[in-house]
């Protein structure tokens, strides 16, 4: 699919960063999870780059997708929609 770092930043509870963590999954996309909540200097520095304290946040490539955006995200790790070859 593509050869860009990819990390995602969740919590241990969050329901959202669940949702991000099961379209990578589906998308047999490799990334890296980092749980903030365990590791609060990574939190810091983290709202210190996004200047957002919620989760997730993914990195792509050193691109930031805050929440769950799969169009986003999609468009980042380079994967068409089905939409897009429909032509009219």
């Amino acid at each position: 699919m593509n050869d860009k770092k990819i990390t995602l930043y969740s919590t241990t509870t969050c329901p959202v960063c669940a949702m991000v963590r099961d379209l990578l999954t589906g998308l047999s996309v490799e990334y890296e999870e980092i749980y903030v909540d365990l590791r609060p200097i990574t939190r810091m520095k983290l709202v210190k780059q996004t200047r957002r304290l919620s989760v997730p946040q993914l990195n792509v490539g050193g691109e930031w997708v805050s929440g769950f955006d799969p169009i986003r995200t999609l468009e980042l790790l380079g994967v068409r929609s089905t939409n897009d070859s429909i032509s009219e």
